[in-house]
């Protein structure tokens, strides 16, 4: 059997003749039948490319800001950009700057928030307090005592279930 000569510089050596793929051959364009191409291979070959008109340079966001999320923040935010068409990054800035632009509205949202959250740690206190009293009085009667404050903490009790219920109608109502 007679030796192959040697091939020029940058062409496929002798083992491409004898229908043996080898390393090289990717290297230089050839195609390897027997790969398949990656699966985003196929996605980016489906696709159709959409040619927009650049956007002016005063237009474009040069900017990053990154924002963390719960699980259940997300899932609203991503389902709210997907009705709207857009993507999340795109949806947040446009949102962000809606309510920059109306701040009336977004400061009396934030203002009634934080007041709500105000009025569920204060009552969240009151609770504590008043249980702590509940305790105080099982523990007279159980010592078999019948202390004078009963009423007063059984009062209190009611105002506190009043106070949460009133908190929570207040936050059901926003949503």
């Amino acid at each position: 059997m007679a030796a192959w000569p040697e091939p020029a510089p940058g062409v496929a050596g002798a083992d491409q003749h004898r229908e043996v793929l080898g390393r090289g051959a990717a290297a230089e364009g050839g195609s390897q039948p027997e790969e398949k191409p990656s699966a985003r291979e196929r996605r980016a070959a489906k696709k159709t490319s959409r040619k927009r008109s650049p956007k002016p340079p005063s237009h474009k966001r040069d900017y990053v800001c990154s924002v963390r999320l719960n699980d259940d923040e997300k899932t609203l935010l991503s389902a709210a950009a997907n009705a709207t068409r857009t993507s999340l990054p795109a949806f947040l800035a446009r949102s962000g700057l809606a309510a920059a632009q109306d701040l009336d509205n977004t400061a009396a949202a934030i203002a009634g928030h934080r007041d709500l959250v105000v009025e569920l740690f204060a009552a969240r206190r009151h609770l504590g307090q008043v249980g702590n009293n509940l305790n105080q009085i099982a523990r007279a009667i159980n010592s078999g005592g019948q202390p004078a404050e009963t009423d007063a903490v059984i009062a209190a009790v009611q105002r506190a279930v009043t106070r949460v219920q009133a908190a929570t109608d207040r936050l059901l109502d926003q949503h």
